[in-house]
């Protein structure tokens, strides 16, 4: 037996409620000789007379009785298939995996998450804390969707990179030293200092800005979290170079000193994603979000 047709059920359970054939051709804005056809179709398939044609009304066989009641939690079912297919496709639900590093987690992501849930609840954001690297390999992988990552990053096929966020790097310094207005390398170069892992772009980019005025410092302790970090200088362990986070370095802690740089440092952030027309729904909808939180 060939399967069932999802038209022909709606038109028998149509048939049913509304009494006769020219209310259900109505209904369904279809001609009424496609709705004689629909049931004849279906009560040749099945080999049982599905309705009894009355003179006023048209009701249902118990044959028919029977298949109306499986129709409905069939058309059901199809209905709520193609809807919940639909809200993937147009980025409603889903879910979307980011990686990103500990200090946009703390400072930024919750405004984004915070928006994500207004504008779009059903999507789920699976956030893993990742470096840059480990993210754009993962990304290249298929495993992650979107990178929040330092940028510049070395091109790599079908992945793109845009600018996100700049961020101003700080000096953080114990509160007991005697500091500068200003921390310039020279004087850094001379205190204790403590540096992110030397695998992270963060620690290229604070070495790179000490080669430049000629300086070369070890860091007395190489860590890959800057909470942790932010904790060590407030007990005046050594220095740190991190990026100002708004959300949590704007009440100042008591025990630790800010400074600007000089000359200035600037951490880039970018997105990375793979392709537009690769993406899903989901996966469009936090990028949206995003942008949102962006700077020009």
């Amino acid at each position: 037996m060939r399967q069932l047709n999802l038209d022909q059920l709606r038109t028998l359970v149509s048939i049913s409620d509304l009494g006769t054939f020219s209310a259900a051709a109505q209904a369904l804005h279809l001609a009424q000789p496609t709705v004689s056809l629909h049931i004849s179709e279906l009560e040749s398939r099945l080999g049982a007379p599905l309705v009894v044609r009355g003179s006023r009304r048209v009701t249902p066989t118990a044959a028919g009785a029977a298949l109306v009641e499986r129709a409905r939690r069939l058309l059901r079912d199809a209905d709520e298939a193609v809807d919940a297919v639909r809200r993937q496709a147009e980025g409603r639900v889903g879910r979307v995996r980011l990686g990103t590093s500990t200090g946009v987690v703390v400072d930024l992501l919750p405004q984004v998450l915070e928006a994500l849930e207004e504008h779009h609840a059903g999507i789920d954001v699976e956030v893993s804390i990742l470096g840059s690297n480990e993210a754009m390999s993962r990304l290249a992988a298929g495993t992650l969707d979107i990178g929040l990552v330092a940028m510049p990053q070395p091109p790599l096929r079908d992945l793109v990179v845009t600018h996100w966020r700049s961020q101003a790097m700080m000096a953080f310094v114990p509160q007991r030293w005697k500091a500068p207005k200003r921390a310039t390398p020279q004087w850094l170069a001379a205190q204790p200092l403590i540096f992110n892992d030397a695998t992270t772009h963060m620690y290229r980019l604070t070495m790179e800005w000490f080669a430049a005025a000629g300086h070369s410092p070890r860091a007395r302790i190489e860590l890959n979290y800057d909470a942790a970090i932010r904790s060590l200088v407030a007990a005046g362990y050594g220095a740190a170079l991190l990026p100002l986070q708004q959300t949590t370095d704007a009440p100042l802690n008591e025990r630790m000193q800010v400074l600007p740089l000089s000359p200035r440092l600037v951490r880039r952030l970018g997105i990375a994603h793979r392709p537009r027309a690769t993406l899903d729904g989901a996966t469009e909808s936090v990028l949206e979000i995003l942008a949102r939180f962006g700077q020009a």
